[in-house]
């Protein structure tokens, strides 16, 4: 029985035929359990079903590995396609050891990783593995219930077809790798089949399609070792579940960057929000996710301190850094990321406000806008506006402005708070008495003349005598202001309504 059972032990760790390793090693792709030795801490690996369908033929593992872990020593939860398996299709065995190692990261409140290299269900089982009580279904069903409470990320190496698009899509943070890596609902062919376009998987769900254009994608990676580290980059700034606190690090200084610098006198005038968190927080530390979507908006943690913040900062660099849906549908999801893990949130606000227009009126900005604006009320974190430069119409309150009880509301001595900016309200107000003054020099007069009156109502220090704001602090000085306050603000007490949930405006 011995040797019978280290020969069957023998031919399960040794995945698929050789040419299938052959083929994906022409790809790029390491085999599952390779990967898995290149997340984890070394020896820490406890797999689970490895004898699963082992009595059928060609279907070691039921083409998925799973077990428990640690990786960097603390203990998490995953699951890794073997796509030298029938191309990591599912079969029953494969979604029954899917869904309980999903159900064991909760019990035991650890984080959940998916290693995603599926071609999806293999049609021939479907009976067995699609429509029952625990059949494929039943994965997705647990991922929302693991939701909020245990960190959940994804690497993805190759195709997540079909329903099995959805298990990236559940999952907090998507890093896949360029150029193998892809999500889609239907096949090129089926696509070509049921509406006559004719695309490839590349071009209609790859990596670089859903990282800059869909926002499915959360990071894209060079390589398979970039997918990896990113995931247990992530994972460093969050805690094992919903019931704890961020891990926090040793802190360290900042870059030393001259903030008031960076941020130009002029608001026409851009500046990217990203040198300005890098030059805020502890130096090395801010790490940014959806990068390359929506990036009129940037958001991504940060340690300040040594501990974790959540940072949300308008980027004027891209589209000015006006609010448009798609950087209001990444704000909703990041902060309610933030908010169900306890990482506190700070608002680095410089917008003009929500884009406005026919196009963007079609697709629905006063219902992401409205799903934004939700979200931040939501949030019972602590949470700190900072008024960069100019916060501008509704799009402060969808930076957690003063109304949106933030811990604090700052203002910098650049600030600018109002209905509109100073230009658009003089000629919101006074167009018709603008267009009846013939002469150019008496025109631009008069222009000058109440667009001054209308600085000297906004004046920011005027907004801070009627505690519109809470105080207002130079550039130099926000660092250590914030430091104090986030750290007064560790034992808040959190409650927003009582009720089961809203109704989401989505």
């Amino acid at each position: 029985m011995g040797d019978e059972l280290a020969q069957a032990r023998k031919r399960v760790l040794a995945g698929g035929a050789e040419r299938y390793h052959a083929a994906n090693a022409a790809k790029g792709k390491l085999f599952a359990r390779e990967r898995i030795a290149l997340l984890v801490d070394e020896g820490s690996f406890v797999e689970d079903g490895l004898y699963a369908n082992s009595l059928a033929d060609g279907l070691p593992a039921d083409g998925v590995i799973t077990g428990i872990a640690r990786v960097d020593g603390r203990e998490v939860c995953l699951m890794a396609n073997d796509s030298t398996v029938k191309a990591g299709s599912w079969g029953a065995r494969t979604v029954e050891k899917i869904i309980r190692i999903i159900e064991r990261a909760v019990q035991y409140g650890v984080p959940m990783i998916y290693l995603v290299d599926s071609a999806g269900a293999r049609i021939t089982d479907q009976v067995e593995l699609f429509p029952g009580r625990r059949g494929a279904g039943k994965i997705f069903h647990t991922q929302v219930k693991a939701s909020g409470a245990i960190p959940q990320a994804c690497a993805l190496f190759g195709p997540s077809a079909a329903g099995g698009a959805y298990i990236p899509a559940f999952c907090d943070i998507v890093a896949m790798v360029d150029g193998n890596a892809s999500m889609y609902l239907g096949s090129d062919r089926m696509v070509e089949m049921v509406t006559g376009e004719k695309t490839t998987l590349e071009a209609m769900g790859g990596a670089r399609v859903h990282c800059a254009e869909s926002g499915v994608g959360h990071f894209l990676c060079k390589t398979e070792q970039d997918a990896l580290d990113t995931v247990r980059a992530y994972l460093s700034y969050l805690p094992s579940n919903w019931e704890q606190t961020p891990p926090a690090a040793e802190a360290k200084s900042s870059t030393g960057a001259d903030l008031g610098a960076l941020v130009p006198a002029s608001e026409r005038q851009a500046f990217d929000m990203r040198r300005y968190v890098k030059g805020l927080v502890d130096e090395g530390s801010f790490f940014e996710i959806q990068a390359l979507w929506a990036k009129e908006l940037t958001v991504g943690f940060a340690r300040l301190n040594g501990e974790v913040l959540g940072v949300v900062g308008n980027n004027s660099m891209f589209k000015g850094g006006v609010l448009f849906p798609d950087s209001a549908d990444k704000a909703s999801r990041f902060v309610q990321l933030c908010d169900a893990f306890n990482v506190p949130l700070l608002f680095l606000c410089d917008v003009p406000g929500f884009m406005v227009g026919s196009a963007v009126e079609k697709q629905g900005i006063i219902r992401h806008g409205a799903k934004m604006i939700t979200a931040i009320s939501e949030a019972t974190v602590p949470k700190i506006c900072v008024v960069v430069r100019k916060a501008y119409g509704a799009g402060l309150y969808a930076m957690a402005g003063p109304s949106f009880e933030p811990e604090a509301t700052i203002a910098l001595p650049t600030a600018k708070i109002a209905v509109m900016g100073a230009e658009a309200a003089v000629n919101a107000v006074y167009a018709n008495k603008i267009a009846a003054i013939a002469d150019d020099e008496e025109r631009a007069a008069f222009v000058a003349a109440r667009r001054a009156e209308y600085e000297q109502d906004i004046d920011i220090m005027r907004l801070a005598s009627e505690l519109v704001v809470d105080t207002v602090v130079e550039p130099g000085d926000l660092r250590d202001e914030l430091i104090r306050r986030y750290r007064a603000a560790r034992g808040k007490e959190r409650f927003f309504a009582r009720r089961r949930h809203g109704v989401t405006p989505v």
